[in-house]
């Protein structure tokens, strides 16, 4: 099974396990946020051609696996 991508000129395969930490890892991710903010990521994603391949949402903080073209950095 072929997971590479293609460019112009050039195949890939970059994916990326980002954590993101609100500050004094206060406990705000849930509720109503949590809701929201699952389409939120992924609309984000989508502008900049990725993917956001799995993602779990902590009461504290954030993981992703995500897809990222190498012609975007990961910040």
């Amino acid at each position: 099974m072929n997971n590479t991508q293609c460019l112009s000129h050039s195949k890939w395969e970059c994916k990326y396990h980002v954590v993101w930490i609100p500050k004094c890892r206060k406990k705000t991710l849930y509720g109503q946020l949590r809701k929201h903010l699952g389409e939120v990521l992924h609309d984000l994603a989508r502008q900049k051609e990725s993917k956001v391949l799995e993602g779990h949402l902590q009461p504290d903080h954030i993981h992703m696996l995500i897809s990222i073209p190498p012609k975007y950095a990961v910040s």
